[in-house]
Formats: C-alpha cells, structure tokens, sequence
C-alpha cells in the first residue's frame, strides 16, 4: 500500500515537472502581447556583446526596422531588399521586394522565406525619413493559426505559419508619405486592425479570415500602433493618439467613443499609447509633450479625464510605465526620463553619455531592468527604478549595422534584431 504523503509528494513532483517544461506562451505582437513594453523573462543578462550572452545567431537575408514574433517554436520576422540598402548607392525602386522570414526558436536556423514586390510608386529613399527606418518596419502579428503582415500600400497579407502559402490579400490603401509606412497590425476577436492613415487616411478593421473590411475609422498623420484598453466592465477600447488629439473607438464597430486634447503638433504623432491601469499614456510631438488620461468616457474629455499633461516627451520612440512610473528616453536628445505614473512630476531627466544619436526603438523593461535601443551606438541597459543607474552599454563588435526594432522577451532570453541578424540573448 503507498502511503498518502508518497502519493502527495509524487505528485507534486508531477506538477513541478509539468511546469518546468511547459512551453513559454507566445509572443505575438508590437511591444509585447499587451502593445505595452513589458517582458516577463528573468535572469536576462544586463551585459553581451558578439562573444559573450549570445546563445546563438542568425544572419538575415535583408534589412528591416520590425520586431519578431514568437509562435510555438519558430520565430517570424519581415526584411526588405533590392532598394534602399545605403545611402550611396540606393538602386532601383524596381527592385525593392519585402521578405517574410520564419526560423527555428531554439537555434535560428532558416525554415523558410518568401519574398513579396512591392506596388509601385513607393515613397522615395532620400535624405532623412525613410533612410531611419527603412521599408519592414511594421511588426507581423499572429493567432496562433496564421501570419498577419502589413507592407503598406502593397497590402496585408494572411499567410500560413508552416510554409508561408498566402491565405488572402487585402488592400488598405495606395499612398504614400516621405515617411514611409510604420504601423503594426493588431488582432481583436476575429478582426485583424491596421492604421493605415499613411495609405488612405484611416483605421481599417479586415475580417481575420477573409480579409474582408469590416469597419474603417478616418484619421491622418497618425505613424504609431493603436493599443486596446480593457475597462473595469469588460467592455475594450481602441486607443489612439492622433495630432492634438486622443481618440478612443469601439474595435468592434469602429464608432468614436471620447477623444480629448492630445499632442500639440498638427502635422504628425508617431509614439504608440501605452495602457495600464485603465489609463492611457502618450508621448510625442516636435514640442515634446506627455498626456495621461483615465479610459471610459463618452464625448470630449478633456476637463474630466485628463489627469496630467508635461511638456517632457519624445518624438518618436514610446515611453513604457513600471511599478507608478513612465520611462522613455527622447529619441534625438539622448535624454533619460522617468516620471510618477499618478502626478506627470519628472523624477528624472539625465542626458545619456555617451550620446547615443537617433533611438528609434521603443524602450522596454523586463526582469528589472529597462532597455533602449539607439540605431548605431549600442544598447543602453538602465535599473528599472525612479534613478538614474545605467548597468551597461552594449555592442556587437562585429555588428554595426542599425538597430530599430524592438526586442522579445521569451523563455529566459531577449531576441534582438539588427540590419544584418537575429540574436537571442541569454545567459549559457
């Protein structure tokens, strides 16, 4: 006969087994499952470089500005080449083409590709603007079943996860800016939302399925991802930061539910909102601002849902709120910003050094520690802590091309795209 406690204690030999090689959830969206910056890997290495915390490396086929995507045990990630690949010699918008690449989470080994024209005209590669970003700047996202990825005006495509087989096509629109496209598509139920203010002025819903367009919502200038807020009854929200204004739609309907008076710029917004709480956080503008504002309203509120507003900000890259704080770093200035969640009071503003130059990426935090990416001077790795304690800057020796994409944080360790490869990182 087996005694009661043998039998309690196998089984919670089972059930600690069970957990240790339970698969590590999925990673399916721009900044996270959440669209907010957050991690939940630990033991991340604060230091790395091309021969220290690289559990392995892949090379590329091409370049691109969009973060990869986790899915069981394959990674997924878009490129483009052919056009655009230096400022010297830029080549032939005929030859620019978009890559879907999908490769092996455990050891980044390539399991397929598949390469995509571009509709022509694009927006041309001179000067400033594109020559920041690139052309596969928007981040695929995923159910499960299939692959969502957005090319701007050459369209969305739904593809299958095993092989790459096109599933559908949808067109949002056949604009273009001197900025390029940037948005990242978002699921919610069955429908897949894309901002396509750059290619037709609006915020299109598609059926995830079919691709058919289910509902569309107008707005302009608008470069960053829409986020989702979840209220205290269960009813979402699509959250958006618009020029000199926050929007909030019904992602079922596509029907405005409040705005408010958002970011002072008329021309453009390109940070993405981040949510916690039930509270919305925007930072953005050529005049640098940042707005927080309670989600559930009806009509403009302004004077009754706006909780702060600072003239502290960043133009491009995001902020990201930990533990009652809002963290960002401006994405030219090469300032370190930290600010309490509930009054918009700056806890810190420290200038980086060295000076990091253009920082395109969204900051991110994960066990710990916050991470901002810059395009060429490596890694700024900070304590995520209402200080200034910078840990470590990070380079690959071997590696200096740009680095414009946000990481993923996945089972331990950090994938992290530059120009030219895919590395996770992690402590061996």
């Amino acid at each position: 006969m087996t005694h009661p406690r043998n039998t309690l204690l196998c089984g919670l030999l089972l059930l600690a087994g069970l957990a240790a090689s339970a698969p590590a959830e999925d990673v399916v969206r721009y900044r996270g499952n959440d669209g907010n910056g957050h991690g939940d890997a630990t033991n991340l290495p604060a230091e790395w470089s091309s021969t220290k915390n690289v559990v392995w490396k892949a090379d590329l086929p091409a370049a691109g500005s969009s973060s990869p995507i986790v899915v069981g045990d394959r990674v997924y990630l878009t490129c483009y080449s052919g056009y655009a690949q230096s400022a010297e010699e830029p080549g032939s918008q005929e030859d620019l083409k978009r890559h879907v690449v999908c490769l092996k989470r455990g050891s980044g080994e390539i399991v397929w590709q598949k390469a995509f024209d571009a509709k022509l005209p694009e927006s041309d590669y001179a000067g400033r603007n594109n020559t920041h970003h690139g052309y596969s700047t928007s981040t695929p996202t995923s159910d499960g079943q299939h692959l969502y990825v957005f090319f701007g005006k050459s369209g969305v495509h739904c593809l299958k996860l095993d092989d790459g087989e096109t599933v559908w096509e949808a067109s949002v629109g056949d604009k273009t800016r001197g900025w390029g496209s940037a948005t990242s598509p978002i699921l919610f139920g069955d429908l897949l939302v894309v901002n396509a203010s750059v290619e037709s002025g609006r915020i299109v819903a598609l059926e995830k399925k079919t691709g058919k367009e289910v509902w569309s919502h107008p707005v302009k200038g608008v470069w960053s991802t829409p986020n989702l807020v979840t209220l205290e009854d269960g009813h979402a929200e699509l959250v958006i930061s618009a020029p000199e204004e926050i929007r909030a739609v019904d992602p079922e309907t596509g029907e405005q539910l409040w705005r408010c008076d958002g970011i002072p710029d008329r021309g453009y917004t390109c940070p993405s909102p981040v949510v916690h709480d039930g509270v919305v956080y925007v930072v953005g503008g050529r005049q640098n601002t940042a707005i927080a504002v309670k989600a559930g309203g009806k009509g403009d509120v302004t004077e009754t849902h706006v909780l702060w507003k600072t003239n502290k900000g960043s133009n491009v890259s995001s902020c990201v709120v930990h533990e009652g704080h809002v963290y960002w770093v401006h994405e030219a200035r090469g300032v370190f910003y930290c600010l309490d969640a509930k009054s918009g009071e700056v806890i810190v503003e420290e200038r980086l050094d060295p000076v990091p130059g253009l920082i395109y990426s969204s900051i991110a935090v994960a066990d710990g520690k916050l991470f901002a990416f810059s395009q060429y001077k490596g890694t700024y790795v900070f304590s995520a802590k209402p200080d200034f304690e910078l840990l470590a800057l990070n380079t690959f020796e071997d590696d200096g091309s740009r680095v414009n994409a946000v990481p993923v944080f996945h089972d331990g360790q950090m994938l992290l795209r530059t120009d030219k490869a895919l590395y996770c990182i992690g402590k061996k």
